[in-house]
């Protein structure tokens, strides 16, 4: 099995002062990082039927991103509003739409066929973990959640990822040693302007430095960096290669707005998420 799914959210990033919107959301960014970096990919989630879903549903296609189990949904798509300071992105409104869904017994079928299926905080599975780790390795982003909300979770993940950009670089170390302690074979640690790290089942710290070029825009450069890795890894990258690997597309994310480009122009689709 050469092909990597993602199963969970999706999102409309609505940029108020660029009058923009893009589509985004950890797990789709994820999928579209993954293709980038040569895999096939899969993208299982919900999305609205009308012109706001059009958005995430268009670049998935654009992207060649697999999306047979996709759900198309009447409602509104999920939204949050995004302010950029400095280049670094910081959250404001945002709604659910209708993002969030279980996945049934056809879901889980169809994600055994993958070689490792991507979910994470945002994405509202974390009560059916279990039920994912018994058809395919998993890998979830854990962002940067305190320890009650990761311990009950970690022994059902294959590949644990962290954002640990307010740690100092031991204390990513002692993250990533911690968490693996826990049963996760691979751990990663993504460190903002330090770059990101990867913890291998050996107990081995490699790490890959971050771009020196000024960020644009920081939406989904760590979600970039984790579809880049399982990527290279899945093709057969050690793993010093694939950190760097997922490094370089992380550096070419935060060169433009939005996650992974495909902006449209602000209209009063998302008046609410303006006014």
């Amino acid at each position: 099995m050469s092909r990597l799914a993602t199963a969970g959210d999706n999102v409309i990033d609505v940029y108020p002062a660029l009058r923009r919107v893009f589509p985004g959301g950890n797990t789709v960014n994820v999928a579209v990082a993954a293709r980038r970096s040569g895999a096939q990919a899969a993208y299982l989630g919900a999305v609205g039927a009308g012109p706001d879903g059009e958005v995430v549903r268009a670049a998935l296609a654009a992207e060649r991103v697999e999306t047979a189990r996709m759900r198309v949904l009447d409602g509104p798509n999920a939204y949050s509003t995004v302010e950029l300071i400095d280049g670094d992105r910081v959250f404001g409104p945002h709604d659910l739409g209708v993002s969030v869904f279980r996945l049934d017994r056809a879901d889980l079928e169809y994600l055994r066929q993958f070689w490792c299926v991507h979910t994470g905080d945002c994405s509202s599975t974390e009560d059916q973990l279990a039920d994912l780790a018994a058809v395919a390795r998993v890998s979830f982003d854990f962002s940067d959640r305190p320890p009650d909300y990761c311990e009950p979770l970690l022994r059902h993940v294959w590949f644990a990822c962290f954002s640990g950009s307010h740690l100092t670089a031991d204390e990513a170390v002692g993250l990533a040693h911690r968490a693996a302690a826990a049963g996760p074979e691979l751990v990663l640690v993504t460190e903002g302007p330090r770059g990101a790290l990867l913890r291998t089942a050996d107990g081995a710290i490699c790490r890959a430095p971050a771009s020196a070029a000024a960020p644009v825009d920081t939406l989904g450069a760590g979600d970039a960096v984790i579809g880049g890795v399982l990527a290279r890894l899945m093709l057969g990258d050690g793993a010093q290669a694939a950190l760097r690997a997922g490094q370089q597309l992380a550096a070419a994310s935060c060169a433009h707005y939005g996650a992974f480009g495909y902006g449209e122009n602000l209209d009063d689709r998302w008046a609410a998420a303006t006014a």
